[in-house]
C-alpha cells in the first residue's frame, strides 16, 4: 500500500492564498465592468397597448380599493385577439 503524499502547512497556506488572490482579483474586474446597457422597448401593437393599459388602470384601481396584495389574475379570451404575453411580460418586468 503506497504511503499517502503529505503536504505541508506552509504548501497549504500559499495554495489559499493563491486562491483567495485569484478570487480577489475576479470580484475586483468583475465590479469594475460596465453594466449591461438596458434592451430598447419591442413595439408594442395597438390592441396590446390598449390592453396593457386596461390592466394599469386596474392595477390602479384595486390599489385604490385597497386591494393591493400583489396576486392579480386576468384573463381574456377573444375570437381573433392577438396574443400580447410577451408585450405584458415586457411591459411588466416579467424578465426577473
Amino acid at each position: 500500500m503506497p504511503k499517502p503524499l503529505r503536504m505541508s502547512r506552509r504548501v497549504w497556506i500559499a495554495a489559499w492564498v493563491v486562491l483567495c488572490a485569484a478570487g480577489g482579483s475576479a470580484t475586483v474586474a468583475l465590479n469594475a465592468s460596465p453594466a449591461p446597457e438596458s434592451q430598447p422597448e419591442k413595439p408594442v401593437s395597438p390592441e396590446c397597448a390598449e390592453y396593457i393599459a386596461d390592466v394599469e388602470a386596474q392595477l390602479a384601481e384595486a390599489k385604490r380599493e385597497g386591494v393591493d396584495d400583489g396576486v392579480l389574475a386576468f384573463s381574456r379570451s377573444r375570437v381573433g385577439a392577438e396574443d400580447c404575453h410577451d408585450a405584458l411580460l415586457d411591459h411588466f418586468g416579467g424578465d426577473r
